[in-house]
This record gives structure tokens, sequence and C-alpha cells, in this order.
């Protein structure tokens, strides 16, 4: 039994997956048994949900990609305890009460932190989600655990994965205080049982579904509202089989380090045998459940491990971020000239892929504006109207209406905002304007004149071909006249060619690009041969060009 003791324990469930410690311990650097080793541990959980601003946690240690963590601390050992006959795992958040600073609470069920972390990972034989022998995919793991004020009997505990935001209310339920949130189907409930040794384990895994009217109906159901997913009594980590969808032990020993403040109810500053609790979960192996998020966890210790059994302490703490986020996109940024119509369009992409934003956009446009976006506070704009969020998965997108930039909408710059109140799923309402600059949701329609007016223009050339029986030499020059008898005035001064010797017949044209004629006019080319040769004369004509130009 000494050796035993002595001997670390070697996790094999959830556990023979490398991720995450399950070893009976807080920290990281104290695991070297686990096969295969594994890099995270509480201590880099506590770390990255505190920003390191928990002694004993360290400052720069986070985990190894958890894609949600949860470490919350009671402040005090009478802080936020079950009351009151509603409070039980059948019943609806809304039906809970608490009370602070009361006690009377057994020791023993007196929790002083819970914590949780989630990773995802591939798919393999040693984490498997249903896909095998080929694995494909991802598998969703989730690790928690917790400690308590005292190891004066058998730990009977429960874990709530929230898919809502869960949080302390300030109304009444009762004479106690209730909570803020409600349960959506497909929240998951385990409920462990350990003994203080750690030698028994039994762990329960529930979902939250309606359909689930009592104990027994539907089959399925463990209790109204329990889906009974599954039950095992041998779920110690340590003699788990291999790749087992769930887990958990607490500490065999006494005297391990806590890696954060700690101190039971003996004095002690380390773990007595069986104060520190941990466990994990293969999401993936349960129906429905592996690709939703979890927005809120909740440790509980109970009476017993029964569905009905009273519930005493809990510790209640943020989990994962389970949002939404929304763009927009205007149909044309401009500039549009009028009469094109503008419309905009809200996406809108949930982080639960089973759940579908549901429910009506608002549209609203600003405008003219010279800067800035529709903010809806500088700059409020006006409403106009909604459009219904039609799409499937996580994803669903609303288009506005067609707004008029002709008679509706005078030459400027125009923004558009889109605001999304939430629904059941996606609690937390959206806005997006663009940011500040108007980014995608900004169209501008152009200004038009109120009369236009065009002219066209016409660049006179001429050519001349000066023949002979002799070789020529001489001048060929060409002057435009206004007119058509060449006496007119100049528009253009004589563009001159000479040669000499040169081979009959010497061809000649002008490279007028600057003198234009604009409206209807006649003008003439003058154009003159004279010769140098006194064999060969001169020679002169006059080409006369009526223009008609109908703008």
């Amino acid at each position: 039994m000494v050796l035993t003791l002595l001997v670390p324990y070697v996790a094999q469930a959830v556990h023979d997956t490398g991720i995450f410690q399950l070893d009976g311990d807080a920290q990281s650097a104290t695991n070297t048994a686990q096969t295969p080793p594994a890099n995270d541990d509480w201590d880099k959980v506590c770390n990255q949900a505190t920003g390191g601003g928990v002694a004993g946690c360290g400052t720069t240690a986070v985990t190894t990609g958890a894609t949600a963590v949860s470490w919350t601390a009671e402040p005090n050992p009478n802080s936020s305890i079950f009351t009151g006959g509603g409070s039980k795992d059948p019943l609806n958040i809304d039906q809970w009460a608490w009370k602070d600073g009361a006690g009377g609470l057994p020791d023993k069920d007196n929790l002083e932190h819970g914590f949780a972390a989630r990773y995802s990972i591939p798919a393999s034989s040693t984490c498997p989600n249903g896909t095998g022998p080929t694995f494909t995919g991802t598998c969703e793991l989730i690790y928690f655990g917790s400690d308590r004020f005292d190891n004066s009997g058998d730990a009977q505990q429960g874990f709530w994965f929230f898919q809502n935001r869960i949080t302390l209310g300030s109304n009444k339920v009762g004479g106690a205080t209730g909570f803020d949130g409600l349960h959506k189907d497909g929240d998951v409930l385990v409920i462990s049982d350990f003994s203080n040794g750690g030698g028994t384990s039994t762990i329960t895994v529930y979902t939250w579904d309606s359909s689930c009217l009592a104990a027994g109906k539907p089959s399925y159901c463990g209790d109204t509202n329990l889906h009974l997913q599954e039950t095992s009594n041998a779920a110690n980590c340590v003699t788990a089989g291999a790749a087992d969808g769930f887990c958990g032990l607490v500490n065999p020993v006494d005297g391990v380090v806590a890696p954060w403040p700690y101190l039971d109810k003996s004095g002690n500053a380390t773990y007595l045998q069986g104060e520190f609790l941990e466990a994990g979960i293969n999401l993936s192996l349960l129906p429905n459940v592996a690709n939703e998020c979890f927005a809120s966890f909740l440790a509980e210790t109970r009476s017993s491990t029964s569905t009905t059994a009273t519930l005493k302490d809990f510790v209640l703490g943020n989990f994962g971020n389970c949002v939404a986020t929304m763009s927009t996109q205007v149909s044309s940024p401009g500039p549009v000239t009028p009469g094109t119509p503008v419309h905009d369009t809200a996406t809108v992409n949930g982080n639960q892929p089973s759940k579908t934003p549901s429910g009506n956009v608002t549209f609203f446009l600003c405008g003219p504006i010279a800067t800035g976006a529709c903010d809806g506070t500088t700059n409020v704009g006006t409403n106009i109207g909604t459009a219904p969020l039609s799409g499937s998965g996580g994803t669903a997108s609303a288009t506005s209406a067609d707004q008029n930039t002709g008679a509706g909408l005078t030459p400027g710059r125009y923004c558009f905002r889109a605001e999304w109140p939430g629904d059941a799923n996606y609690t937390t309402p959206l806005k997006e304007y663009g940011g500040l600059s108007g980014t995608n949701e900004c169209f501008t329609v152009q200004q038009v004149p109120s009369s236009t007016s065009s002219a066209q223009t016409w660049l006179p050339n001429d050519s001349a071909t000066v023949t002979s029986t002799l070789p020529l030499s001489g001048s060929l020059s060409f002057t435009l006249h206004d007119g058509g008898d060449c006496t007119g005035a100049v528009l253009r001064p004589a563009e001159t060619y000479t040669f000499s010797g040169a081979t009959s017949s010497v061809t000649r044209s002008t490279t007028n690009s600057s003198v234009s004629v604009t409206t209807s006019s006649t003008v003439s080319w003058e154009v003159v041969f004279t010769s140098s040769d006194p064999r060969v004369s001169s020679s002169s004509r006059c080409e006369s060009t009526v223009l008609t130009i109908t703008n």
C-alpha cells in the first residue's frame, strides 16, 4: 500500500490524448508519468483565465491551445450557496435560488474553486469522434474540476456546462436571490461520486432535454428535462480503458500542492487526500453537442448523486465566448448615377453550428453626410424597414429594401446601419455600421448637371501634289483662310515645305493639330508652289471647304 501511494498515477482516458494531465494534482510541472506526456494542467488554466493575476499560477505559462478556460475562486467559505426547494438540477435556472454569508453548509460540501478547459484536436484512435477507423474532423474535449474546504467525507459533485450565459441575478426567488439565464437543450451535466481515497468513482452524463417529461418518459430520460447519455461506476482515470469517453479522480495522497492560494478547514495550504477533484469528457462521443459553445461553467456539491439531490454549494464562472457577430456590405459603394438602386446586406455568424440566427434585422440610412458613419449616435438616420434573417448552420443573412437614388436621394454621401436584437440562442444585440469610417456601409450618389452642352470640333488639313516633266525645285506652302476665296483672315500661318531636284511628282500634307473650327463656316486653303527652276513655272490654287456642324 505504501508503494502504491508513492507511485504517480498513470492516466489512460480522455487522458491518453497528450493534451491535459489527469493525474491527481494541479501543476503541470509535477507530472512525469502520464502516457503520452501532456503539457497542460490547472496552473496554466488559472494563469490564462486570470491574466496571471493569481499568485502561484505563474506569470507566463498558459495552456497550449485551449479554446475556452474558466477558473473561479469563492470570495469566502460562506459565499454563494444554493437555497430553496427549486434549486435542483431537473428544474430550470429561473427556479434556482442562492444566498450569501448564511453559513450552515457542511464543510465537505464547501467548494473553494471551480475550473474548466476546452480543447479541439484532430480526431484519432486516442481521441475518437465516431468517424473511425479512418478519422476525420475534430475531437472536442472538456476537462474540469474543483477543490473543497474539507475532506471529511466522500464527494458528490456536479458540473454544468451552459450554452447561455448564466450569472448571479438580483431578482427575488422565494426568500433568496435568483439567477439570470435559462437552460438550452444540449446543456451538459456531469454528476460524479468519488470516494475520499479515490478508489471508487462513478460518473453519469446527462444533457438538458425539454422533451423529457419525467424519469423514463421517454425511456432515455433520467429525470424531467435530463436525457441520460452515459454512466459508469468504473470511471477512475487510473483504471479506465484507453480512449474512454470520460473519467475522473481525486488526489490520492496528502500534501498535493495547490498552484493558487488555498486553505482547508485544518489550516493546510496543500490538499489532503480527496480535497482536489479533476475529470474529463469527450464531447464528440455525445450526440449533437460536440460543436456547441458553452458560455458558462458551474461546479456544484450535492447531497447525493441522485438527479433530485439537494444542491449545496456552487462556483459559477464564464467559459466560452458563445456569441454571434454581424458583418454588412452595401451593394454598390459608388459613385452611383441617380436612379441606381442600392441596398445593404447584413450577415450574422453564430459560433453554435446547430443554431441558425433568426429574427429580423432593422436597417437605417443616414445622409447625405460628408464624413463619419451611420453610428446611431452622432448620425441616427432614418429607419428604412426590417428584413428577416435566412440561412442554415450558424449563418444567416438579411437584405434591406432597395433605396431610390433618383427622386428619393439627393446627390451626396449616404451610409447604412444594421441592428439585430438577438434571439433565443444568441442573446446579445448586435449593431454594425462599418466603424467610424463607414467601411462597407457607405455609398455616394453622383451630382448630375441640370443642363449640358457640347461642341463638335474639326481640324482642317490639306494635301497637294506638284507634277512636272522636269525635276522639281522650290517650295510648297499651305495657308488657311477664313472664307471660301483665300482672301479672308489668316486662321493658320503658312506651313512651307522646300525641295531641290525632286523627282516629279511631289506630295506634301499639312499637320494642323491646333486650329479648329467649332461652328458652321467656310474655310479655304491657299496653296502656292514657288519654283526656283526657270524652266518650271510656279503655280497656286485655292481650295474651299463649306463645313456644317450640327450640335
